[in-house]
């Protein structure tokens, strides 16, 4: 029989302090009868002795606290988890939202999990297709890897993310892969874009959506990673599946955070944020990865809006710390109408070396990237000098590096959302591009790589000239 205490004592935002209550444990959930006889729920965020402080995930707006009582459930909030979680839809706490039926669990998880123990991880080394050329062919995603997307207010992440949950694929026809898709605090027509692209596709029927709109409490926020990853670990990790982690959007996450902290009058840190937001974003990043002996990984794709679009923000400044390069949307490229607009010089993938080459994605891969960074770098180099002294004072090798600058960003970065470009699509269309240099000017490509591949590219290239 579960003790009920009616000793709530305050309420200050979406916190309430209990006294009285026995054998409480830090992170356990609690019901919460109002006296109308409608229940909320809350977790319990400190214990004083006696005295507890519940966050509740509904708000505490309308509650009488001397008719109210606080039923502890003696568990921490868990998700109940099947095969069947995918191709459904559920709230920030994992509650289903759509119009299926309830879960039949297998079993029942603790949302909150633990970091992969380093001794048990995995390395990343396998590639996982995302049918992006800026991404499969200059910053591949690796299985296992922490890859973050930093966008700014307005720019098109919600459309590079849906693409991505859309087309993510592993190469190899034993491989099972699945799509865990988290949304924090966004809209409600944000929302419907994302279920709508999915179920139209098809591809929802290898997804599970959890979802918390931007009117629904900040405390279920901080719930849904948790909730999300809990459910990538169970179909990784008991079920041997290849799951991709798509985070959007982490700011919102820790705009939450920082709102709770100063309800609990916490010492704040740098803007604002809790001093332990560094140690509160590791343990959701960290539980992406491989195991050793375990057929399933997680690789994580967290999306973050920079405030102002400053790079040195801390929740940026902190996810770069924790996570394995990034991929930085440009607003000038989205402004001269290149989508989806990543800005290719910034961004990196720390771990892009493990997951190409012979055997993974084809022998040419990182030379042609290689090449196309240099050349590209030169090429936005001529780009600058041309807006300062106009394009007749530029040499011809300069012009012909910024003709290839204007070229790479029409045709490699500039790709319709709904165009799913293989990774030897990709290479290709980088030789295609490099056919405007002579041989001798490919430093970065082995010879025997240029006698293998050019020909071909040159030949059709003077067709279609012709």
């Amino acid at each position: 029989m579960l003790k009920e205490y009616k000793t709530v004592s305050s309420i200050a935002g979406p916190l309430m302090v209990v006294e009285g209550v026995e054998d409480a444990k830090y992170g356990h959930i609690v019901d919460i009868e109002l006296g109308d006889g409608s229940m909320r729920h809350g977790q319990i965020l400190q214990v004083d002795g006696k005295k507890v402080l519940v966050q509740v995930f509904e708000g505490t707006e309308g509650i009488d606290i001397d008719e109210s009582k606080v039923r502890p459930l003696g568990k921490p909030l868990e998700l109940g988890v099947s095969p069947d979680i995918l191709g459904r839809v559920f709230t920030g706490i994992g509650v289903p939202s759509d119009d299926g039926p309830d879960i039949i669990p297998e079993k029942r998880l603790n949302i909150n999990g633990s970091p992969i123990n380093p001794y048990s991880r995995d390395y990343p080394n396998e590639f996982i297709q995302t049918g992006i050329s800026t991404i499969d062919g200059l910053n591949p995603l690796v299985r296992g890897q922490k890859l973050p997307v930093f966008s700014g207010s307005g720019l098109p992440h919600d459309e590079l993310t849906a693409q991505l949950a859309r087309q993510a694929t592993v190469l190899g026809d034993d491989e099972q892969f699945a799509v865990v898709f988290a949304a924090m605090g966004i809209t409600f027509e944000a929302a419907q874009f994302f279920i709508k692209d999915l179920t139209d596709t098809g591809a929802i029927e290898r997804a599970a959506l959890f979802i918390n709109l931007a009117n629904d409490p900040a405390i279920e926020r901080i719930s849904t990673p948790r909730v999300a990853l809990t459910a990538a670990e169970y179909l990784a990790f008991d079920r041997g599946m290849q799951v991709l982690v798509i985070l959007n959007d982490m700011t919102n996450y820790c705009e939450a955070l920082r709102q709770i902290s100063a309800s609990r009058l916490e010492v704040p840190g740098r803007r604002g944020y809790p001093g332990y937001l560094y140690t509160d974003l590791a343990t959701i990043y960290e539980r992406a990865g491989r195991v050793k002996g375990n057929q399933g990984s997680i690789t994580m794709v967290p999306v973050l809006t920079m405030p102002e679009d400053d790079k040195t923000h801390p929740v940026p400044d902190l996810t770069g710390y924790i996570t394995e390069g990034q991929i930085i949307m440009s607003r000038s490229l989205y402004r001269n109408n290149v989508t989806p607009p990543v800005d290719v010089m910034p961004s990196l993938s720390r771990l892009k070396d493990k997951g190409i080459g012979e055997g993974k994605t084809r022998d040419d891969h990182a030379d042609v990237y290689n090449q196309l960074y240099a050349a590209y770098a030169r090429g936005k180099e001529a780009q600058e000098l041309a807006t300062i002294l106009g394009e007749a004072a530029l040499s011809e090798e300069d012009q012909k590096y910024m003709k290839f600058a204007n070229e790479f960003e029409a045709r490699y970065i500039k790709q319709g959302y709904r165009e799913n470009r293989s990774v030897y699509e990709t290479l290709d269309l980088g030789w295609e591009l490099l056919t405007m240099f002579e041989d001798a000017e490919l430093k970065r490509i082995d010879k025997e790589l240029i006698d293998k591949y050019m020909p071909k590219f040159r030949s059709s290239a003077g067709q279609n000239s012709e």
